[in-house]
């Protein structure tokens, strides 16, 4: 955990550095003006720990306050970078064709003020469309069939929600537009692939009472993300089993009879102590074969010895990138963002786009989605199939 945070704020240090270089170019102001901005950026850049600072100490209204300027601000200034990148990249192709060619043919349009003012534009726009973006939660639908689901029962309806992050910034609105989609999918299996919870969540009720609404008939279950133990994971677990889900930590159930399925705990859990390290391929090798198994998993890796053992895993974490570019970093290291992709002979992976935003309450090119999953019976397939 410190070396993440370590390279996250070096990375955000970074943005600030380059931001104030290309303010200073553009706009020429003296060390006063200078030392505001630095001042302000400094603020910023401490605005995660004054947040979760006040959170603790129960200033709620003030946290949410420092929440909303903080993480409003790493998304634009995310952006800003990403957009003043691209300029400067498209400048030096163009010196460097000028280098080769023997002439400038730089565009005279790419002043230091143009370099500033267009990406700091292009930004602003994208973050007002980023922030209504986030909040139009789209449902995905895939349809599964299997003769693993049996005949008696035809269909059964599988819901995941991902990476809710309920908090000091996704609250009652937000998880009342994400229950509506649920409650009208009537789902007979709600799943949480972690991340439900960020920050101090115990204290609210009113959120865990909503979610307790909903009472499929096989149940709810839901493993950890790296956030519950993040949050501290004692009033994480609090908060989810209040909503009445079942944790799956290392553990399989057969909901009515019908069907496999397990979870296991996020890594992050490992550097508290508190995962329980237990073998996918052990977990799922003792359930019955002749089932349809699914295996809920925070993040989407895939242990190739368990492969063989599970036909559907659930998963979350990466949040589609939550706003382009940031899409191709986390493209780097896991390969699938989202979607339903086949990973073995018999085995397929729906990786979830996640349902709400964590820190910027913005999205760009990463919807945030509800996905429901239709089992369905079908005489002579084995596995599954889109």
């Amino acid at each position: 955990m410190s070396l993440f945070l370590f390279t996250f704020f070096l990375m955000y240090a970074g943005l600030h550095v380059y931001a104030f270089v290309k303010a200073r170019a553009a706009i020429g102001f003296g060390p006063v003006w200078g030392g505001c901005l630095a001042l302000f950026m400094l603020l910023m850049m401490s605005a995660p720990f004054i947040t979760r600072a006040l959170e603790k100490s129960g200033q709620e209204t003030a946290a949410r306050v420092s929440a909303y300027g903080g993480y409003i601000w790493l998304g634009l200034l995310f952006l800003f970078s990403s957009y003043a990148f691209l300029m400067d990249l498209f400048r030096f192709v163009f010196h460097g064709g000028g280098l080769l060619f023997g002439r400038e043919i730089s565009p005279s349009l790419l002043s230091p003020a143009h370099r500033f003012y267009i990406p700091l534009i292009l930004a602003a726009v994208t973050s007002v469309y980023g922030y209504f973006e986030a909040r139009n939660i789209r449902t995905e639908s895939v349809v599964i069939r299997t003769s693993k689901i049996p005949a008696a029962v035809g269909r059964l309806r599988i819901v995941q929600i991902s990476d809710v992050h309920l908090g000091l910034i996704v609250r009652e609105e937000r998880l009342k537009r994400i229950l509506s989609i649920v409650k009208a999918a009537n789902p007979d299996i709600l799943v949480s692939t972690g991340d439900l919870v960020d920050g101090e969540i115990c204290r609210l009720n009113d959120l865990s009472n909503m979610l307790a609404e909903i009472r499929p008939r096989y149940g709810k279950y839901a493993v950890t993300g790296n956030h519950e133990f993040y949050a501290g994971f004692e009033q994480a677990r609090c908060f989810t089993e209040d909503a009445g889900f079942t944790y799956l930590r290392g553990d399989a159930v057969i909901p009515g009879g019908i069907i496999n399925m397990a979870g296991v705990d996020d890594p992050a859990g490992k550097i508290y102590g508190l995962s329980k390290d237990v073998s996918e391929k052990v977990l799922l090798g003792d359930l019955p074969k002749e089932k349809f198994t699914i295996l809920l998993k925070h993040r989407p890796l895939i242990d190739g010895k368990a492969a063989p053992f599970f036909d559907l895993q659930l998963s979350g974490h990466v949040h589609g990138g939550q706003i382009f570019p940031f899409t191709i970093a986390t493209w780097l290291y896991y390969p699938v963002t989202s979607g339903y992709v086949k990973v073995s002979d018999s085995a397929y992976l729906y990786e979830s786009r996640g349902t709400g935003t964590w820190g910027p309450p913005i999205r760009f090119l990463a919807p945030p989605e509800v996905a429901v999953i239709d089992l369905v019976h079908e005489d002579g397939k084995q596995g599954v199939s889109h």
